[in-house]
């Protein structure tokens, strides 16, 4: 039995995705380090596993996810500038 690459890389974003979800109920800080990176990774590798089976409505769902996942990484990041008043 031979695994295939891509299947390889949907793996790795299914538990990198697993991992972040668990990661959300976690203190601040590790959540503001780890998590938000985690769901990114997960999706940009679903991403590529989807683009590779041509199923365009995951590839469209994937891409918001990404999006998404990058929002929530910008307004933690803010968030934890505005609290310790840093100004850009």
């Amino acid at each position: 039995m031979v695994i295939n690459f891509f299947n390889i890389i949907a793996i790795i974003g299914l538990i990198a995705i697993i991992s972040g979800t668990f990661m959300i109920s976690m203190k601040k800080k590790f959540r503001r380090r780890y998590t938000y990176p985690l769901l990114i990774l997960g999706g940009i590798c679903l991403e590529i596993y989807s683009i590779y089976i041509n199923d365009l409505i995951f590839i469209i769902l994937q891409g918001i996810f990404i999006i998404s996942s990058i929002y929530g990484l910008i307004r933690i990041n803010e968030r934890h500038k505005n609290k310790w008043g840093i100004q850009n």
